[in-house]
């Protein structure tokens, strides 16, 4: 045998070696990285999850949701795998894009129906006051604000004037038709009817006031939640306000001074 055979002949043995440990090393990882996307897979949840922003007390539809694939361990509670299970569910709460909607995020299951009645807390009552842009606040007063309610009404057979504080700290479910506040920072809203979360003591209160006599709100920041007691004020207390007291009148000092003349007494004061 040449040596130009003998060198053609190690050549493709060689490359008969080399294509066989390929073909062994393809078999390996293939079957590695079968393996690894099976544990994978096994180590993943489905779950529900928004398609789309959605606001508190929208109606959930199988066209609102989408399943995504989550680690066990970063398995939101209270989530949901199914969404034919969602279908026709109620949001207590906003939900984001890509946000899991859990048992946490939704109204009880009795609420069959969007709207202001899923968003009533337990043990409260919705109720509607008639309304203007004065008692609004020009607007500013939005869904989710807490609010002083005052009334200015007569008593008494002269029928003297009164206003006074009688609720306070309630909320504002909605404004008119408006169950959220606007998404724009500093938009406002005039309506003529808002609508307050009371308990069913408070609603008789308001339901009083409002019809014996005007209502006013105060709107408060969201994290004073001080009780304040008022015994109110009518036209005389009004008057009085930031009045400078008065004057304490000076009394002069006399002096008393007696005279004796001969046998007759008498005394003199200056």
């Amino acid at each position: 045998m040449s040596k130009s055979t003998r060198a053609l002949v190690q050549i493709g043995l060689s490359l008969l070696l080399a294509l066989v440990a390929g073909v062994l090393i393809f078999n390996w990882t293939s079957s590695v990285n079968g393996k690894v996307a099976v544990q994978k897979a096994a180590d993943t949840i489905p779950v529900v999850v928004a398609k789309v922003d959605m606001k508190r007390g929208v109606k959930l539809t199988e066209e609102m949701i989408e399943v995504r694939n989550y680690t066990i361990a970063s398995r939101p509670s209270g989530a949901f795998s199914d969404p034919a299970k969602l279908a026709g569910r109620v949001l207590s709460v906003n939900v984001g894009t890509n946000e899991a909607v859990t048992a946490m995020k939704l109204a009880d299951e009795s609420v069959l129906g969007g709207g202001v009645s899923a968003l009533i807390e337990p043990g409260k009552r919705a109720m509607a006051v008639k309304g203007n842009a004065v008692m609004g606040l020009s607007g500013f007063v939005r869904p989710g604000d807490r609010v002083d309610v005052m009334v200015s009404m007569t008593v008494g057979q002269k029928e003297n004037p009164v206003t006074k504080l009688v609720l306070e700290q309630i909320k504002i479910i909605a404004t008119g038709t408006q169950l959220q506040a606007p998404d724009e920072e500093g938009q406002v809203a005039s309506v003529d009817v808002y609508t307050l979360e009371l308990t069913p003591k408070q609603s008789e209160l308001l339901a009083l006031a409002a019809s014996q006599g005007t209502l006013h709100f105060a709107l408060r920041n969201e994290q004073d939640t001080e009780n304040i007691l008022t015994t109110g004020s009518d036209v005389p207390r009004t008057l009085a306000a930031l009045r400078p007291k008065a004057k304490a009148r000076s009394r002069k000092t006399r002096t008393r001074v007696e005279v004796i003349t001969g046998g007759t007494r008498s005394s003199v004061r200056f």
